[in-house]
């Protein structure tokens, strides 16, 4: 990895998260690793606080038995763990089960549906996570993003704020889970304002390489026209439509330094100085229904977790951080 160190946007998703789980799996076995800084959203935060506490506890090696037992919590309170493991990614009973519990979201409030309103998160956090100690000796910053229900604006929970509601309010779903209160003012999933928000690591880092680990597909050609399709579409537009914008607004930012340099700031120039690297699904994940990011069977969290390793492996074989060797996505091109 670059000397400089590396920083990390971790887009939500679910249980699809699982995918991130294994791109850090494996890049936490490079020795040369170095993070400077991290921003998650919804299941991206849950990685990015886990990876935390574990390189605080013991290091690279800690951040992997953190991460290893964060989704393994996650199964073993799956509501379908007792289903049969089938082969393929997605079998059809669970398909179904998890569909079914999709449109129920949709028809009922949480309030109605959860009247006790019972996250399993929230245990989940409190057993893995000593917050204090992570407050005060975080291995690195942390930006953890929530959606304000007042007014839909972005507000990111730094590494010496966190404790377990600000967590959980980056991963609220407002389907299936109560906003969160948070020092008076509620809170939504993250990835309604920024999936992952990018700009606090260009303003406010020293790093040049930023990588990008997506968990939604950059492009379905496939044309939605029955009822779930249309919804899966619409939802993922609505989940990351504020990280398109952005990443469009650096690229054309970088397309105008090309030609006007001298014009601009330091900012400008550090902006056009960056490379992104992208970490994102392949053909096999792009098929997933969206129904199967609450799909919490352990099998299917470690088919995923093997994914991301793949994609992560292909990453590093194309040189990674490396600059001489990678000189990251071509911003214009992909987003521009």
């Amino acid at each position: 990895m670059a000397a400089s160190g590396l920083n990390l946007a971790l887009q939500g998703g679910g249980a699809h998260g699982a995918f991130t789980w294994g791109v850090l799996d494996l890049l936490l076995q490079q020795p040369d690793l170095q993070i400077e800084a991290i921003s998650g959203t919804s299941a991206g935060a849950m990685n990015a606080v886990m990876l935390a506490q574990g390189w605080l506890d013991a290091g690279p090696d800690g951040a992997r038995d953190c991460l290893q037992r964060f989704w393994h919590a996650v199964a073993a309170q799956s509501p379908a763990r007792w289903l049969p493991d089938m082969e393929g990614m997605e079998p059809s009973l669970n398909r179904a089960l998890n569909q079914w519990l999709l449109r129920l979201s949709s028809q009922l409030s949480p309030y109605d549906l959860n009247p006790l309103d019972l996250n399993p998160l929230e245990s989940l956090l409190q057993d893995g996570v000593d917050f204090e100690r992570l407050r005060h000796n975080s291995p690195f910053r942390l930006y953890i993003a929530a959606t304000r229900v007042s007014n839909g604006k972005l507000r990111l929970f730094r590494e010496t704020e966190l404790d377990v509601s600000r967590v959980l309010a980056s991963a609220c779903l407002p389907t299936i889970h109560r906003a969160i209160e948070v020092d008076g003012e509620y809170y939504w999933d993250g990835g309604f304002a920024g999936n992952p928000a990018l700009y606090p690591l260009i303003y406010d880092s020293r790093s040049r390489d930023i990588l990008l680990v997506l968990l939604t597909p950059a492009e379905r050609p496939e044309l939605p026209t029955d009822i779930d399709a249309i919804g899966a579409r619409v939802a993922e537009f609505g989940f990351n439509s504020a990280f398109l914008r952005e990443m469009r607004a650096i690229a054309q930012l970088r397309q105008q330094s090309r030609s006007s340099w001298w014009q601009f700031g330091a900012l400008e120039r550090r902006v056009r100085r960056l490379r992104f690297h992208l970490i994102e699904p392949d053909a096999a994940m792009a098929q997933l229904s969206r129904a199967s990011r609450y799909d919490t069977r352990l099998a299917f969290l470690l088919r995923l977790k093997q994914l991301g390793e793949q994609q992560a492996q292909h990453w590093l074989d194309q040189g990674g951080a490396f600059p001489r060797r990678n000189p990251g996505v071509d911003l214009v091109a992909r987003f521009g």
